[in-house]
């Protein structure tokens, strides 16, 4: 019983990290949605930022990014037009991409020698792709949204969020959580880091959103379904096609009757003349 208690006390002490957003001096998490911005904490910041360098490290990068040297921007980063030092020396970046999570390390260096312990913030970046295309999207078609968070906490997301208890959850714009029990909502998750919603739109669906969040955690991205203008106007043709021409075929015959009859006037005319 006692170890189980105890158990549960680093659980609540890891998961309060993760809300705050810091697990003592060196570490933070922080997580945020793809396509907004983000500001990574450097909890060993000195009083000038002329001291500071942030080191980058990607699962996509064999080695270490620097970002900023000693308060200056690298120009030769990817993703060097996105950041930003603030003036606390925390690293800010702008656009979030899925591409962006990873590992980030503060570092203070004064005379050229590394001074005091390095802070290290891990990124997490939560992002929604769909199936379709925007142009592709519209009623009595199905979509289906990929929900995806992207970690890097030096083991595999899988395994550190189901550790943790964390699910991701789909949300529609009234806040209800939404749930397999609906008929219209096909739900699956493949690993405890990803998360699919499939369903058949409707014609109110147009601007609907739907948002995946992680649960405990204060971070959500949302997703837009937005119908094609062209394809609107086409469907509407489409349908509106038969319409314009059963109106021509009644003009038509009206026309036919009006001129027979009015050939028929003059051949009366002529006849009594």
């Amino acid at each position: 019983m006692a170890d189980k208690c105890h158990l549960c006390l680093l659980e609540l002490i890891f998961l309060s990290s993760l809300l705050t957003g810091s697990s003592g001096v060196d570490d933070a998490h922080v997580f945020i949605g793809s396509g907004e911005n983000v500001r990574l904490p450097c909890n060993n910041a000195r009083p000038d930022c002329t001291s500071t360098t942030w080191i980058y490290n990607g699962f996509n990068h064999s080695a270490a990014v620097e970002l900023i040297a000693l308060g200056i921007t690298k120009t030769d980063t990817e993703k060097h037009e996105r950041l930003s030092l603030g003036s606390d020396c925390s690293l800010n970046i702008n656009n979030i991409t899925k591409e962006d999570y990873g590992s980030y390390t503060c570092q203070q260096y004064v005379n050229n020698k590394r001074q005091g312990t390095d802070a290290r913030v891990s990124l997490h970046v939560l992002h929604v792709s769909s199936s379709s295309s925007q142009t592709e999207s519209r009623a009595g078609h199905s979509v289906t949204l990929s929900c995806q968070l992207y970690s890097f906490a030096g083991v595999s997301c899988d395994d550190w969020i189901r550790s943790e208890r964390i699910e991701l959850l789909w949300v529609n714009q009234a806040g209800d959580t939404l749930i397999n029990s609906d008929s219209r909502y096909q739900i699956s998750a493949p690993d405890h880091c990803i998360s699919t919603l499939t369903t058949t739109l409707l014609n109110e669906d147009h601007n609907r959103e739907w948002r995946c969040e992680v649960s405990q955690i204060k971070t959500s991205v949302t997703y837009t379904v937005r119908y094609s203008v062209i394809v609107i106007i086409v469907e509407f043709a489409v349908f509106a096609a038969p319409t314009v021409i059963l109106l021509q075929i009644i003009c038509a015959r009206r026309a036919g009757r009006k001129n027979s009859q009015h050939r028929e006037e003059i051949v009366m005319n002529t006849v009594l003349q």
